[in-house]
């Protein structure tokens, strides 16, 4: 399985920052729109990606208000990326080797969506579903049954 596969059924709703905008503005949109991450961008390029681990961690540094604080102070401005050629058990390795709970989706320089941890175990839970039906399928109607056998 591959990162296209998740965008696929995800759907490609994104939601940006820019990092000069004001931390406590990206922090209301996100708690608007009930989402963990925003995309930084400027002049069309992913600069930084800003989840609420950061903006905790802003809050704390500054005794528990924003201020005036900047997005740009607060983002992670090397967030880890992946193509959508990415398999999922590389981005799986990824987001444990750097406590990663989201990460943009690139093909070159253009933006092609975020896939979250949740996304992620979403979609392998959803392929072992899958894989368990099959297999129970198979096994029900296992050749060379006859119908004496599945009586009993």
């Amino acid at each position: 399985m591959k990162v296209s596969d998740i965008l696929r059924v995800k759907g490609g709703t994104l939601f940006t920052a820019h990092p000069d905008e004001a931390l406590a503005n990206a922090a209301q949109l996100m708690a608007e729109r009930d989402i963990g991450s925003l995309v930084v961008m400027e002049h069309g390029d992913l600069v930084g990606m800003l989840t609420f681990r950061e903006v905790i961690q802003a809050v704390v540094k500054h005794g528990g208000a924003l201020g005036t604080t900047l997005v740009r102070t607060a983002m992670d401005d090397a967030p880890l990326t992946c193509t959508m050629e990415t398999e999922m058990d590389e981005v799986r390795r990824m987001m444990l080797d750097r406590h990663a709970r989201y990460m943009p989706v690139m093909d070159k320089r253009m933006l092609m969506g975020v896939i979250s941890f949740y996304d992620v175990a979403k979609a392998v839970v959803d392929s072992q579903n899958f894989e368990n039906k099959m297999l129970k399928a198979y096994i029900r109607d296992w050749p060379g049954q006859d119908e004496d056998e599945k009586a009993s």
